[in-house]
């Protein structure tokens, strides 16, 4: 699914970025996918699949 119509970023981009880089921050995953770089209505959507993905980094972890 798009997330961000302006720049046509999927939901699978953002998660892909996520897991490969582990951002700290929205800031810093806007550093490295260009999301809410026009209109913004993208940010919250990326932001709740950040903090899923994160969660998800943070379960496997402790499971290893």
């Amino acid at each position: 699914m798009y997330v961000c119509l302006c720049n046509a970023i999927s939901d699978k981009t953002i998660r892909e970025a996520i897991r490969r880089h582990q951002p700290k921050s929205i800031q810093h995953l806007r550093k490295i996918v260009p999301v809410g770089q026009q209109c913004g209505k993208c940010i919250r959507t990326t932001r709740e699949i950040m903090d899923e993905e994160l969660l998800l980094l943070a379960e496997y972890k402790e499971i290893a």
